[in-house]
């Protein structure tokens, strides 16, 4: 990778890679494919014992258990110069959202500032942080791309992952419909309102398929996994893949929701 270094920023920083429940379980390879990125960007990364960010709990409207989490991530991850997630969800729950969860604590409330101002979604970082402008990778074929909802909206994450995937070799882009529309996951919403739900990918689905590219990319990992699933119960041969891993070049798993493809070892 080629970057800048901005003034004042550590010429190996320590990044504490926040995993995320969802990679961790259902799709590890995501980890790997972020840790790759970051220390071929010249980072020290390591990946502290840690839990869930608390979204799902959030969402529900169990704040006591949120903090209860939120605070075992504010430890796990003080001593790192920033936190990186793979996933626009959880990084957006620990910037946006812990500061909120302790308006009534100074203490607590000043070290979930703390954290969320060094917490940033992967390819935010990479460009934004570290002023990366190219990746080392390949990938044969036409790619569409899915702006997920709280990487786009609480984070601003949207330029970030076609600035990285335009330097990708033998990659081309090419943009569906409503990119930056919801996918109908939600977290907790999928469960709550399936009907509404699976309407919505149901759209998203349609517009996949319009842009007539064989894989579709996206930076959160249940937005993916929703969009794979209706695609797959739709018979639909799109390949579904995580950013992080055409950035990272690692495309040996089969797509998500995929026992082989194309790209499968």
């Amino acid at each position: 990778m080629s970057g800048l270094q901005p003034q004042g920023r550590p010429a190996k920083p320590r990044v504490g890679l926040f995993v995320t429940c969802l990679v961790d379980l259902m799709r590890p390879s995501v980890g790997f494919a972020a840790v790759k990125l970051l220390e071929d960007a010249g980072c020290i990364v390591d990946a502290p014992v840690q839990t869930c960010c608390g979204q799902p709990a959030y969402n529900s409207g169990d704040r006591g258990t949120t903090r209860d989490l939120a605070m075992q991530v504010i430890e796990a991850f003080q001593g790192y110069d920033y936190v990186v997630a793979p996933s626009g969800s959880c990084a957006g729950m620990i910037k946006a959202h812990y500061p909120e969860l302790f308006e009534e604590d100074p203490n607590w409330r000043a070290k979930a500032d703390a954290l969320g101002a060094k917490t940033y979604e992967l390819t935010s970082f990479l460009v934004d942080v570290l002023g990366v402008t190219t990746v080392d990778a390949s990938y044969d074929g036409a790619v569409t791309y899915h702006d997920s909802c709280s990487g786009l909206r609480e984070l601003g994450v949207k330029r970030q992952p076609r600035k990285l995937l335009a330097s990708v070799q033998g990659l081309t882009l090419v943009e569906m419909q409503d990119s930056d529309v919801c996918c109908g996951f939600g977290g907790t919403f999928a469960v709550k309102y399936s009907d509404i739900s699976g309407a919505i990918v149901e759209a998203k689905a349609k517009n996949i398929e319009e842009s007539r590219a064989p894989t579709v990319l996206a930076g959160d990992l249940g937005c993916l996994m929703n969009m794979a699933g209706k695609l797959s119960r739709d018979g639909k041969p799109v390949q579904v893949r995580h950013v992080a891993e055409v950035l990272a070049g690692m495309v040996d798993e089969p797509p998500i929701g995929a026992t082989k493809g194309p790209h499968s070892a």
